[in-house]
């Protein structure tokens, strides 16, 4: 017996064939930025789109995050077949955002509507990153104003989850128009005495950190997240400095005051439950 075991083949690792790697699906597995592991993509939906080995948090769509965050079939969503045009005839602009909603199943950067957590009721946006990079347009603008509005006018609070790169360069100056309109429209829903709650994912830059996404009554942000105005290279070329590695993130925010707190996704549903819980409470006794 012990002859028959050192006499037992050496089996080695055969290197798959084409056809083999084929019939692997396409999207099984997932490999994190951070800590380059790699897993599967099951494994990470589970977690939240958490990576499980660095605690790295991947990008979510819309409609995940609804489905994560809010009670089950209560979201009723707003404005849906809200759909930007061409008014600077910017080449090749119709074409890009076709692709986009073929990509993502969403007709704009934003998806709005009312849904309720934990049986109470709140206006939401959540911006998705997939069409054109979270990108304000036109629509982006109308879109997040008519849910403040209709959030003021139901008196219901207000929330906002961020991902963006800015404003939309194709459509100029008209795309600037929107950090101003829905700024506007935050400041009637808070002199009506609405409640806003900010939630900044990674990225949240440009004119969109420059205006509706840093006026909350509660600013938080997600873990890591990139949060700024102006680019890193373009801030050190003019005060030429070198800045802290950590600049524009989430916890450097936090650590100076521009942040009330990072909220790790497994904790985003208790803190704005809870947010939502005292300011419901106080509204009752006043």
């Amino acid at each position: 017996m012990l002859r028959d075991f050192f006499s037992k083949k050496k089996r080695y690792a055969s290197i798959p064939s084409q056809e083999a790697k084929q019939d692997v699906p396409e999207g099984l597995m997932q490999k994190c930025p951070s800590c380059q592991k790699i897993f599967y993509r099951k494994e990470l939906i589970r977690n939240m789109n958490v990576c499980p080995h660095c605690d790295h948090h991947h990008k979510m769509s819309a409609f995940e995050r609804i489905e994560q965050l809010f009670d089950e079939n209560s979201f009723e969503e707003w404005d849906k077949d809200m759909i930007s045009s061409n008014p600077l005839q910017f080449p090749d602009y119709e074409e890009k955002m076709e692709n986009d909603r073929l990509k993502s199943g969403l007709n704009e950067a934003v998806v709005t509507g009312k849904a309720s957590l934990e049986g109470m009721e709140a206006a939401v946006a959540i911006m998705d990153a997939r069409f054109r990079m979270g990108s304000m347009g036109s629509v982006v603008g109308e879109k997040i104003t008519n849910a403040v509005e209709n959030a003021r006018k139901a008196n219901i609070p207000f929330i906002i989850f961020t991902a963006s790169g800015g404003a939309r360069m194709q459509e100029g100056v008209l795309s600037l128009m929107q950090m101003g309109k829905t700024s506007v429209a935050l400041q009637r829903l808070n002199r009506s005495g609405g409640l806003f709650i900010s939630v900044m994912t990674h990225p949240t830059t440009g004119g969109v950190s420059a205006s509706f996404a840093s006026v909350g009554d509660y600013n938080f942000a997600e873990p890591g997240a990139l949060i700024g105005f102006a680019g890193r290279r373009i801030i050190e070329q003019t005060i030429r400095e070198k800045l802290p590695d950590d600049f524009q993130t989430a916890e450097f925010l936090l650590q100076h005051g521009q942040l009330d707190k990072v909220v790790h996704r497994h904790e985003m549903k208790e803190t704005l439950s809870t947010v939502l819980s005292i300011h419901k409470e106080g509204g009752e006794q006043g």
